[in-house]
């Protein structure tokens, strides 16, 4: 792990801290870690990102480490704050549960078994990139997930080959080395460039300290 990096869990960083990590250019400040939230019968496009950030406020409690529950981890650099991680049972990702394929082709899953979390979204603050940040924000959300009650912990990630053309948007469901490096392993590749990955804790599987 690259030394300096610290993860806490979103409600003890501030409100102002998280923001800092989303930027100001992109589409993280546009989608507020909503993609995957959406209730039922809502579309992206149909609340503004000022309600977007509004919920993403509520969801992680920031500013408030007394809170009881929290939806991601923010990685800090030497105190300044530089990442981002969304993990939290799968079941309160409505759209991920509702509308996306990926994480149960193939499988018998029950859609309802909250004791299964689930990282949907690793991000980098523009500045601080190549650094490890991600590595260290999939392990934390790992231990942070199994000390929460979790039984298993999956991701999402996206595959990318030489030669084709990848935009920085897509890698925010984080890529196969980032999980492998936390102690997941692959349980099925649903799309020919997604994989799930997983690591169930009833194994006494614990994630890897893995590259920085």
């Amino acid at each position: 792990m690259t030394e300096g990096i610290t993860v806490v869990p979103a409600n003890e960083a501030s409100w102002e801290d998280l923001q800092a990590v989303f930027g100001t250019r992109g589409s993280a400040p546009i989608c507020q870690c909503q993609r995957f939230k959406l209730r039922r019968l809502e579309s992206f496009g149909s609340f503004p990102a000022e309600e977007r950030a509004r919920r993403l406020r509520e969801q992680t409690n920031s500013g408030n480490p007394r809170a009881g529950t929290t939806s991601g981890l923010v990685a800090y650099l030497d105190d300044e704050p530089v990442g981002w991680c969304a993990v939290e049972p799968r079941t309160a990702y409505e759209g991920l549960v509702r509308n996306n394929r990926v994480p149960w082709t193939d499988r018998d899953e029950d859609k309802t078994d909250g004791s299964v979390w689930a990282i949907t979204c690793l991000f980098t603050r523009a500045g601080f990139r190549r650094r490890g940040i991600t590595y260290a924000l999939a392990r934390a959300a790992v231990d942070f997930a199994r000390e929460r009650g979790a039984r298993a912990v999956e991701g999402y990630p996206l595959i990318t080959t030489a030669g084709t053309n990848v935009i920085w948007d897509e890698l925010l469901v984080g890529s196969p080395g980032v999980f492998a490096a936390a102690g997941l392993t692959e349980v099925s590749h649903p799309t020919k460039r997604r994989l799930v990955m997983r690591i169930d804790f009833t194994n006494g599987a614990l994630g890897s300290s893995g590259p920085a």
